[in-house]
């Protein structure tokens, strides 16, 4: 009788390991590679919006050694120009500001690494009726190394603001060197610049500010910016009073300046969990996360193998409730990277090779490119100058 008992026992604990190993294990994904454009020279974002009123995502490609800026329809592909004799374009963010169901465009450009070389236009793209036709160009600003492009709803009344984050301070002689780097944003009212850095509440980032996102840290209903620098990983969020105020979330590396910091920044979860991910040092090799335990922030490395790493963003591609983690880097290797976490609470992560030495990922989006219900992938090559989508394929090759 006891020997039965112990072997039901052991059968038992077994199932209940194989089943946790199950649960634990991440779903693998597969994906169809689909080469959209070439001959895109310095690729350097991409952007997934509807630009035609079809319900499906389109995709801007932005390369900053071209003068035209061009879309791409979906689901042919077929590529239109939208403005011409834009010279060093950076970064673009788009927003339906009048309602009409087309979105507008601001657009940074006239860029250069040196501040003092760089004009830092920012201009605002207007479809005309038709999106597949010539646009509008209207220059709103100029900040030196106007750099990130980004819309958020600060107030929380659905009326977002373009965010416009330089890569420098204005004044500097080179990107390593000590300045406040401003962070600005406009409304579509007026277009006028206002300030969100530069108070004692609100002191700007200094050196490189490589990288924003922006996210409702709070779940107050209005989305805060987070800033990736030479000084980490901060967060700026505009009071009641409208007042700007700002708090370090991580350090980022600790190696000394201008090797330490933050470069880019995204926001996943993890079974309904927050966590950060981030490259390091700027255009670094490491893939960092980090997780809140305690209301401290566990920093681990889970990848050290980055050349020129260049973006960073999150996306739940098999639906199992945990966002995995899409890298690309641009140096030698070329390649993009999807980290799945093997558990709910991201101890270790599993690196699924995405593409390995086809795009020199610049930017990397998601969306839902075929209708399938699943979220694709779709990346920009700096030196091979190459636009691609990855279809989500889910567990089926």
């Amino acid at each position: 009788m006891l020997p039965q008992l112990y072997w039901g026992v052991l059968r038992v604990l077994a199932g209940t390991l194989c089943t946790a190993a199950l649960l634990a294990a991440p779903k693998p994904v597969h994906f169809r590679e689909r080469l959209i454009a070439t001959g895109l020279q310095g690729g350097y974002q991409v952007v997934a919006a509807d630009l035609n009123r079809d319900g499906r995502p389109d995709l801007i490609a932005l390369a900053s050694r071209m003068d035209e800026l061009a879309w791409y329809e979906n689901p042919s592909w077929r590529r239109h120009v939208i403005a011409d004799g834009l010279k060093r374009m950076i970064n673009l963010a788009v927003w339906d500001t009048d309602g009409d169901g087309i979105p507008e465009i601001v657009l940074a450009h006239d860029f250069e690494n040196r501040a003092k070389q760089s004009i830092g236009t920012v201009s605002v793209l207007r479809s005309q009726g038709d999106p597949r036709e010539p646009w509008k160009v209207a220059e709103i600003d100029r900040i030196p190394t106007s750099h990130r492009i980004r819309w958020a709803d600060i107030r929380g009344d659905g009326r977002k603001v373009a965010i416009n984050s330089a890569l420098t301070g204005p004044n500097v002689n080179a990107p390593e060197d000590r300045a406040p780097t401003p962070l600005v944003f406009y409304d579509p009212e007026d277009w006028m610049r206002r300030d969100i850095s530069g108070t004692p509440e609100a002191p700007a980032d200094e050196g490189v500010v490589h990288g924003i996102w922006v996210i409702d840290w709070d779940s107050d209903g209005r989305e805060e910016i987070l800033t990736a620098s030479f000084l980490g990983i901060h967060l700026f969020k505009l009071g009641r009073d409208e007042r700007w105020s700002k708090k370090r979330i991580v350090a980022g590396d600790t190696s000394p300046w201008p090797k330490g910091g933050s470069s880019d920044v995204a926001v996943g979860t993890l079974q309904g969990r927050r966590f950060l991910a981030s490259i390091e040092p700027w255009h670094g090799n490491q893939v960092v996360v980090y997780r809140e335990e305690k209301g401290m922030w566990r920093r681990q490395v889970i990848d050290t193998t980055l050349v020129d790493g260049h973006t960073i963003l999150t996306a739940d591609f098999n639906g199992d409730g945990r966002d995995e983690i899409v890298t690309g880097f641009r140096g030698e290797g070329r390649s993009v990277h999807i980290y799945h976490a093997n558990s709910g609470n991201g101890g270790k992560w599993t690196r699924q090779t995405l593409d390995s030495g086809g795009i020199a990922a610049a930017a990397c989006t998601t969306a839902d490119f075929d209708g399938d219900g699943r979220p694709d992938v779709a990346c920009i090559g700096a030196a091979t100058a190459n636009l691609k989508v990855y279809e989500n394929r889910g567990g089926l090759p």
